[in-house]
């Protein structure tokens, strides 16, 4: 067991390295992210939202997103890439085990998507002046929340042929994210069955946890009531159970789809 943790702690180093020395995907990581954070803030300017600002509404959605870019984008083309190269298969022959090489990757998206929240944490306490209220319970939020893009990304690439494809492979995903999330707007607002698709997407729990972590209120329900440090745990106990189940379920697709070597023969 240590060993393994040894192995993905090496493995998510070197993820890094090589994603600090790539251009074009520190853009897509990191800072297109963000980019989209500000796109979004215009169209909520001056608005009210579940008892808070537009913007501060949106920038505590926004971490949905970040999940869609710096985790799933990055590892399904990190893993196709890597099984397409044999690079999978010399890991997972060496002296990490599967699950350690997994994790490296997992660990690596990890870090890359705290990176942001912290950044995103800066902006709103520079712009509105407030502080996460609930840290640990960010912190659960976003371990849990790369923990199911992550095995999402497995899965996926286990269905794209190849790393040009990935592209297209992650795109219907992303739509989905940016459309249906309550990023901009809560799931409520949106009539019938809608509402009920989009409270179900496996992103929205992630953000609902988010926001309840950040502003220490219940936007869920749209009255902004403040709550105690534990209220703001058990107001988010709803979304952790549907986060929960959506991880055991992108497990199963990763151990069902989840290849080690290229499709050939």
């Amino acid at each position: 067991m240590k060993t393994d943790v040894l192995h993905a702690v090496r493995l998510a180093r070197l993820d890094l390295t090589l994603v600090a020395r790539n251009t074009t995907v520190m853009f897509n990581v990191l800072l297109l992210p963000l980019l989209m954070a500000w796109m979004f803030t215009q169209t909520q300017t001056g608005a009210d939202i579940a008892g808070v600002s537009g913007e501060l509404f949106v920038l505590t959605g926004v971490p949905g997103l970040m999940l869609g870019f710096a985790v799933f984008i990055n590892l399904v083309n990190s893993f196709t890439a890597r099984r397409e190269e044999l690079v999978l298969k010399r890991l997972r022959g060496g002296q990490p085990s599967g699950p350690a090489v997994l994790g490296g990757a997992a660990l690596g998206a990890l870090a890359l998507f705290l990176g942001q929240v912290v950044l995103l944490a800066i902006w709103m306490h520079r712009t509105d002046g407030i502080m996460p209220a609930n840290v640990p319970l960010l912190v659960v939020a976003a371990v849990l929340g790369v923990a199911l893009f992550g095995l999402l990304a497995a899965a996926f690439s286990g269905i794209t042929p190849n790393a040009e494809l990935a592209q297209i492979t992650v795109l219907p995903v992303i739509l989905v994210m940016m459309i249906g999330a309550p990023v901009a707007y809560p799931a409520d607002v949106l009539p019938g069955p809608l509402g009920v698709v989009s409270s179900l997407l496996p992103v929205t729990p992630v953000v609902e946890i988010m926001r309840t972590a950040f502003l220490g209120a219940d936007h869920v329900s749209g009255s902004g009531e403040a709550l105690s440090m534990a209220g703001q745990w058990v107001a988010a106990l709803p979304s952790l159970g549907i986060l929960l189940a959506w991880v055991a379920v992108a497990a199963l697709l990763a151990r069902w789809l989840f290849r080690w070597e290229p499709r050939h023969g």
